[in-house]
């Protein structure tokens, strides 16, 4: 961490993988912090060029994905809370939801070199126990190369690792775990139905088209090194915001016809409800809430298993002039229906 007040981060190396909870090097991406003031911290980060599955898309032109954005900001708030707060370093953490949002895609477009990220993090509420703080509310802002790109506020709590065993213990003896269940079979769509390029980054099964909604099925592979980067107990937040982001870019192509490549993530807010089991198949099912725009769709996501593990509004902006062509004349067919 720097030691002054100073606006100058570095980006020479990784800050130590335990302090955002990786096992991986690769897989760390903040590099340096200060605090600028009681509630204010600088935090900096590189966003790589070449990543197995932040860079596997075929968003056209090329943008840093958002969900890379996400699991930045995701770090953000758990150094902070290591480094500024003085959680212990094997307290265990919940993430009880949050919203990003990109406030400027040609700000991820991705240039000759790694993008510089700096996150200004401002603490909008502490949560406290026995006098000791135990959560989080940060608002943060995060620019690339110096041009604003996205928001996002995250709130999140920490506890030892004892107190989370007896809540996980209690949580899961609530659940028909015992009996076995169906789960999916595996069998992937197409990597282009969802935007990818390779096929063990897509997280969809089997899906079913309704009238105005979308069912689909969402595969837990626990040998993605991205999504898995160490053992877990539960379904991981970042596999959850994949689940949400798959669901609805294909929703997008099969209610409306558009395609993939000219589909990019710009809005997520996301309610984590309750945790999700590895012994439970996982759906999700999405909803039109709201008529297209030229420029934008938007659905309303529930991820259940037994019941409502989390739910998320997602909004796709249209990055090609054709997909909002198409929503004009699909506009126009409904409206003359």
């Amino acid at each position: 961490m720097s030691t002054t007040l100073a606006t100058e981060l570095s980006y020479a190396s990784t800050v130590t993988r335990a302090l955002v909870h990786r096992a991986a090097v690769c897989e760390v991406f903040l590099t340096d912090s200060v605090r600028v003031a009681e509630d204010e911290y600088l935090i900096a980060a590189q966003l790589p060029r070449v990543h197995s599955y932040y860079n596997d898309q075929i968003t056209s032109p090329a943008v840093y994905d958002p969900l890379l954005l996400v699991e930045v900001f995701r770090q953000a708030s758990i150094y902070a809370a290591h480094t500024f707060l003085d959680a212990a370093i094997d307290e265990k953490f919940i993430f009880n939801g949050g919203e990003m949002i990109v406030t400027d895609i040609t700000a991820l477009h991705i240039g000759t070199r790694p993008g510089h990220a700096r996150i200004h993090a401002r603490q909008a509420g502490l949560k406290h126990r026995d006098g000791v703080v135990t959560g989080s509310t940060l608002d943060m802002v995060l620019t690339v190369d110096g041009r604003e790109a996205a928001t996002m506020r995250t709130t999140c709590q920490w506890m030892p690792g004892r107190a989370w065993d007896r809540m996980r213990e209690k949580g899961r003896a609530s659940l028909p775990l015992d009996t076995a269940r169906p789960h999916h079979t595996g069998r992937r769509v197409s990597p282009v139905a969802v935007g990818r390029v390779s096929p063990h980054n897509v997280v969809l099964s089997e899906t079913e088209v309704r009238e105005h909604e979308v069912l689909t099925q969402v595969i837990v592979d626990q040998a993605n090194p991205a999504l898995f980067d160490h053992p877990l107990d539960h379904i991981p937040g970042a596999l959850i915001f994949e689940g949400f982001r798959q669901s609805a870019v294909h929703a997008a192509h099969e209610l409306f016809g558009l395609s993939p490549q000219g589909l990019l993530l710009t809005r997520v807010e996301t309610d984590f409800t309750r945790f999700g089991e590895f012994e439970l198949p996982t759906d999700c099912l999405v909803r039109v809430v709201q008529s297209p725009t030229p420029d934008t769709v938007a659905f309303e996501i529930t991820m259940t298993q037994e019941d409502q593990i989390a739910r998320a509004g997602v909004h796709l902006a249209l990055t090609s002039p054709i997909g909002g062509a198409l929503l004009n004349r699909f506009s126009h067919a409904t409206a003359g229906a």
